[in-house]
């Protein structure tokens, strides 16, 4: 098996060996294994599943929730000679049913599905009807309630195993918690369980933290020092264009990204960021899922990410070619302040989500009972406008209906209008002969699309109406009458936000949210944000010793190359020295604020100028604070309140 996993690497993808730990995942999928693969940002996942699906007869499902990388992936996949397809909330019924046909007739070895097309009976007996040769479970963590980006429809995964009982399931995640590692293999029903660990630690990659009143200053200092393609992580879509903005008038090449952007814009800039035209790239955290770019130095944040979790796969996209790259991020009090509000807005009362469901249905007038997998426009700004709505707690409402399964809520544009073959060959001659005005167009169509007859393909109105010497609107106008005389099948190019109802509109008294699922999902949400705050307000330790122990992986070996492991590298003592000071400097504060001398007097037993030097570090990186009379005590924690 081994032999042919190569072969095919070697064939499709050019290399001759696999990275550590991918050819021991594929020899175990290929050998029936159910398999639960940790890998960090970049560490060749989509290998694990697309290898041993080639080696096998069939074809693999792919289940991610991430709708930009299932277009990346099959993109990249027809590029690579490899047939691909992918079902998501929002497609059109006409190309559902294409793709689906196609997989009837064994014409692809790659479906992609998001979670929530399992959720219906219908879908569930066509998957049933096709040759499976594996289940891929893409973003794993979203099956636990434990795991901080929770889908409830992944729950419906063990259902389509059972469909399927001798096929293995592959599950890949990037983040997972120990507790998170043990639910995903109980909710996907492993036989036994089976984990393969790729070592999160990125020895390259030096983690640092700066608190900054001045962050663009910071900023501006970091690009200046610092050399190669660059990432700056913010939260705001309006920010990512203030900013690049500011990094381009002090003589950095920038621009920016967002999923509001138009499509064509954002492969544009994507493209020049990626060949180095650019230097900076100012981003929302819509960049980066599919990016293929090893030769990444820095990686900044800008504001405050969401989780460690997040924090760690955003900044796991720096130096992947495995030589030195910064991972940087910069915070102030107010950024932590920010941040506990968004948690509470993030949690709206069920009462609120019920009427905001509710509004949702009548801003669209789509009747209880029905609308299932129906998409709208959708401008959420002008939708609070009119109820009067908050707009961060709209969102958040939106998102978490989202996770239910009810709503689907795309914030990006398509890419390309999508054009399918109606008519078979002998009929499509036919309408060419009796409808000459027609006939010029179609033959274009027919030489430039290859597999129109089977597949819709993306197509670019302008570059067809250059290619017939039309104006691009008279093009869009012959299209869409082809489309209503049932000749093609043409599906303009979305501009706006896409809302899908997943569900048929239920009476908002009628729309079940557990309590309890709310509660421990919110409880767990409150956990997250304060490992977060723990970790970047804590001087103490390595930085890596502090991401890897979050995730399961205990290790007193110092990066060395981190903020902290620097620090404490410039006062000339080691790991064991500082930490028994600081333990019995602990034992003796407590809680209390004492002088600096009665702090040396009580460690007596620890040389005088160690301990000095221990407490000049730890009011350097404000884990001590200096009273007004002179007396020293522990820094104030920053804890949430969870209740």
């Amino acid at each position: 098996m081994s032999e042919e996993s190569r072969k095919i690497l070697t064939r499709y993808w050019g290399y001759t060996k696999f990275r550590p730990k991918q050819e021991e995942i594929i020899n175990a999928v290929l050998n029936g294994l159910d398999t639960l693969a940790l890998m960090p940002t970049g560490g060749g996942k989509s290998l694990t599943f697309q290898v041993p699906a080639l080696v096998k007869e069939g074809i693999c499902l792919v289940i991610t929730p991430l709708i930009a990388l299932m277009r990346d992936q099959v993109h990249h996949l027809k590029e690579l000679g490899i047939p691909a397809a992918a079902i998501y909330s929002g497609m059109f019924h006409d190309e559902i049913d294409a793709i689906a046909s196609g997989c009837l007739h064994g014409r692809y070895k790659f479906l992609y599905l998001s979670p929530e097309r399992l959720t219906t009976d219908n879908f569930r007996d066509f998957i049933a009807r096709i040759n499976v040769n594996l289940i891929t479970v893409d973003e794993a963590h979203c099956i636990s309630q434990w795991g901080y980006d929770f889908r409830p429809p992944y729950l419906k995964i063990a259902e389509i195993r059972d469909l399927f009982p001798d096929i293995p399931v592959l599950a890949l995640t990037a983040t997972a918690t120990p507790d998170t590692v043990v639910d995903i293999m109980e909710k996907l029903h492993f036989k036994t369980p089976n984990i393969i660990k790729a070592g999160f630690e990125r020895k390259n990659l030096s983690y640092n933290i700066f608190k900054e009143n001045d962050k663009t200053g910071r900023l501006l200092a970091l690009l200046k020092k610092g050399k190669g393609s660059t990432i700056v992580y913010v939260r705001s879509r309006r920010k990512t264009r203030d900013l690049a903005e500011i990094i381009y008038k002090n003589g950095f090449s920038a621009t920016y990204y967002h999923a509001g952007l138009d499509a064509a814009i954002r492969t544009r800039r994507q493209r020049e960021w990626a060949s180095g035209k650019v230097r900076v790239m100012v981003s929302t955290n819509a960049f980066g899922m599919g990016i293929d770019k090893s030769d990444v130095r820095q990686v900044i944040h800008y504001d405050l990410p969401d989780s460690i979790e997040s924090y760690f796969q955003e900044a796991g996209r720096g130096g992947r070619d495995l030589k030195p790259a910064w991972a940087s991020l910069l915070y102030n009090s107010r950024d932590i302040t920010d941040a506990k509000k968004r948690y509470e807005s993030s949690f709206p009362p069920i009462k609120t989500i019920r009427k905001i469901y509710n509004q949702l249905g009548n801003y669209f007038n789509i009747p209880v009972g029905s609308g299932e997998n129906t998409g709208f426009d959708f401008e959420i700004s002008h939708f609070c406008k009119q109820y009067e709505f908050d707009l961060l707690e709209t969102y958040s409402t939106i998102k978490l209906l989202e996770k239910e399964g009810f709503l689907y809520y795309s914030e990006s544009s398509g890419r390309y209008s999508k054009l399918k073959v109606s008519l078979n060959k002998n009929e499509l001659y036919r309408f060419m002969v009796e409808n000459p005005y027609e006939d010029h167009l179609v033959k274009e169509i027919l030489r430039s699309y290859a597999g129109i007859f089977t597949d819709y393909i993306n197509i670019n109105e302008k570059i067809l109406a250059k290619r017939v010497g039309m104006d691009p609107a008279k093009i869009v106008d012959m299209l869409t009458d082809l489309s209503k005389k049932k000749v093609l099948s043409y599906i303009p190019i979305r501009r706006k936000p896409q809302l899908v109802f997943v569900y048929q509109r239920l009476d908002a008294d009628y729309l079940q949210l557990s309590k309890e699922n709310y509660d421990l999902r919110k409880q767990a949400a409150g956990k997250r944000l304060q490992a977060l705050l723990d970790f970047i307000t804590s001087g103490l330790q390595c930085r890596s010793i502090q991401l890897l122990r979050y995730f399961g992986e205990k290790t007193n070996h110092r990066c060395g190359i981190c903020d902290v492991c620097r620090k404490q590298s410039r006062t000339e003592l080691n790991d064991v020295e500082i930490t028994n000071i600081v333990s019995r400097m602990k034992e003796f504060l407590g809680t209390e604020s004492k002088h600096l001398y009665s702090i040396v007097s009580a460690l007596g037993n620890f040389e005088e100028e160690k301990v000095l030097s221990v407490i000049q570090w730890l009011l350097d990186n404000e884990q001590l604070t200096r009273e007004k009379d002179e007396t020293i005590r522990w820094s104030q924690q920053l804890n949430i309140d969870l209740e």
